[in-house]
């Protein structure tokens, strides 16, 4: 099982960005995806999560600027970041808690990260 994420960048203040995230390989079902970050010097925190039936938890910082969403189809949850400001600048990780074919229990996997700057 592996996790795509793409879409991070350089935006200047105000700006969007729109982060993927792909899961691929053996998977029997999908649970929860979401959104992490970390930036330099900070833990990872807690972005956005969004369940199978579509209930979204958000961190009150990106509230009203950020929106996570999910194609099932696609296994792929996306973020669309509006507004960002320089403290949104992270390496941004996304996660899906999934079960792979021929197990029983649901297991966490992570993406590789993308890198997120907002700089003017």
């Amino acid at each position: 099982v592996q996790l795509q994420a793409s879409g991070g960048g350089l935006v200047q203040p105000g700006g969007s960005l729109r982060l993927s995230c792909a899961a691929s390989g053996t998977i029997l079902s999908i649970n929860d995806m979401g959104w992490y970050r970390q930036a330099p010097g900070k833990q990872r925190e807690l972005v956005a999560t969004i369940t199978s039936g579509g209930t979204t938890n958000y961190v009150d910082s990106v509230k009203g600027r950020f929106t996570i969403s999910r194609d099932m189809a696609k296994n792929t949850v996306y973020l669309q970041m509006n507004s960002l400001k320089p403290e949104d600048t992270a390496v941004y990780y996304c996660n899906s808690r999934l079960r792979v074919i021929g197990y029983i229990s649901e297991t966490i996997y992570w993406g590789q990260g993308t890198q997120v700057t907002v700089s003017s």
